[in-house]
């Protein structure tokens, strides 16, 4: 699926780039009153407001995960959506970015995402092993390939390596990506895994292809193909909080829809 032919309406306002924090370390207990130590509780200053925490309403992540990233939206129809990453710290999720502004499929969110139609698969998913750029790794924690001439992201239903990547001299057919080319939405980009393995045993043929976490194919912004797309700074941001030791997730979802996951 083509994502630069899909140069629609103009981004949301853009906010400071992100600050991510790292997986926080477990909360040291308080120790016991000394004795003679006063027993008032101290003085604390007013809470803080604090944003909504979505995660808080995620049920099916697997245990051993410790980051996960919000993409949501208003409705499945929008194009416009925030992105909000959160790290558990014992059995609590907290929020570790600002609200990200993002846009999604030009046909917004989709259950049944197919091949070919510009949709946001909805869903639970994992980041894919290896990271991709035409520029050089950013700092990301996870591998990253610097793409170069003959790198290409298979979206070919027919073909035996549909939804992935692949080095060929020769295009493999169908929509696939001279990923490349892909300037500026591929300087940097994570792999969504939906339609391929762990979400899936192996691609299934017309499924859809090629579902990307990648940056803005116009200063602007603009709705995507079904790929997921964020401002550079914000981009970096979070590709290099992601860390495969904490065995991340992705859930992308209108917000009404969040608590099946």
């Amino acid at each position: 699926m083509k994502r630069r032919s899909l140069l629609f309406g103009a981004a949301a306002g853009l906010v400071a780039p992100a600050v991510l924090a790292p997986a926080a370390p477990a909360l040291a207990a308080s120790g016991p009153l000394r004795a003679g130590a006063a027993t008032a509780p101290p003085k604390r200053p007013p809470p803080k407001w604090q944003p909504q925490n979505r995660a808080s309403a995620l049920t099916t992540l697997p245990a051993e995960t410790k980051q996960v990233i919000v993409v949501g939206a208003s409705s499945y129809t929008t194009t416009y959506a925030t992105l909000e990453a959160f790290v558990r710290v014992r059995s609590t999720w907290q929020p570790a970015s600002a609200s990200l502004p993002a846009r999604i499929g030009s046909k917004g969110f989709s259950d049944n995402h197919v091949e070919g139609v510009p949709t946001t698969p909805t869903g639970v998913y994992s980041i894919g092993p290896t990271m991709y750029g035409i520029a050089a790794d950013p700092g990301v924690r996870f591998p990253y390939h610097r793409l170069v001439d003959g790198d290409w992201w298979n979206e070919n239903p027919s073909s035996a390596l549909y939804n992935t990547f692949q080095h060929s001299s020769t295009n493999p057919g169908g929509a696939s990506e001279a990923l490349w080319k892909e300037v500026p939405a591929y300087t940097h980009f994570a792999v969504i895994t939906y339609n391929m393995p762990p979400n899936v045993p192996k691609p299934v043929p017309n499924a859809g292809s090629g579902i990307f976490l990648h940056q803005f194919s116009t200063s602007a912004g603009n709705a995507t193909a079904g790929c997921v797309s964020l401002a550079h700074d914000h981009l970096v941001d979070v590709l290099n909080w992601l860390d495969p030791a904490l065995s991340p997730r992705i859930v992308l979802s209108p917000y009404a829809q969040l608590s099946r996951y």
